[in-house]
């Protein structure tokens, strides 16, 4: 009985600090603000991961034309910058409540606002779960790999691009078995949620290293 005892105890011990760990992991930055830098940081990711997916393709598509280059790969605008806001709060952002608020805004705003997704838009509500899944795999593995391990960057980037994309598109694909997806939209949203995913995530990488590096000298300079 008291061998049983030790042993519950223990893994009670080890259920907790692995608990503590996740939660550590989330409050890891490359560097700490101050808290008026931390406060515009994140207005700034918000104004991006909210209003960026709402207005901007309509904006794009009223600037430039229906049927301009521009406006037909808004869906790779809006997502390279959705990308780049998530991958900003991986390296900048701590804080379970602020990280969760982040990662759910770009999804709901783009359905809400419908100019991404367009007449796909109310089939998207399916897709929130694997959505929201992705993009906080995407920035709890830029945390672990790079912030923790401190794996490269563009080795962290495939990484957790990969690991974001694979659970969107059999997220899709477990849905679409069930035939809630029209047929005649089934070819454009497996290519968002796929090789668009695949694209505006190596581009957000691509853009946010810029961040990384400024961050690296800071701390160097210190």
């Amino acid at each position: 009985m008291v061998l049983q005892k030790k042993i519950r105890m223990y893994i009670n011990k080890r259920k907790d600090e692995r608990i503590m760990e996740k939660e550590n992991i989330l409050e890891k930055t490359m560097k700490d603000y101050s808290k008026g830098i931390e406060a515009l940081q994140i207005i700034l990711i918000g104004i991006a991961a909210l209003l960026v997916p709402t207005f901007l393709a309509k904006l794009l598509t009223i600037v430039f034309g229906q049927n301009s280059i521009i406006t037909s790969n808004s869906q790779i605008i809006v997502g390279t910058i959705v990308n780049t806001a998530l991958i900003v709060t991986a390296i900048n952002v701590k804080g379970w409540k602020k990280i969760v608020s982040i990662i759910t805004l770009p999804s709901i705003s783009a359905i809400l606002g419908g100019y991404v997704f367009k007449t796909a838009s109310v089939y998207m509500i399916y897709m929130i779960p694997a959505i929201w899944i992705g993009n906080f795999a995407l920035v709890y593995l830029y945390k672990v790999l790079l912030l923790k391990k401190k794996v490269n960057y563009f080795v962290t980037s495939a990484i957790s691009i990969a690991v974001k994309v694979g659970i969107i598109f059999l997220g899709f694909n477990l849905i679409n078995a069930f035939g809630i997806f029209p047929e005649k939209l089934v070819q454009n949203l497996q290519n968002s949620m796929g090789l668009v995913q695949i694209i505006t995530g190596v581009i957000g990488a691509v853009i946010t290293y810029t961040v990384y590096i400024a961050n690296k000298r800071n701390i160097k300079e210190k």
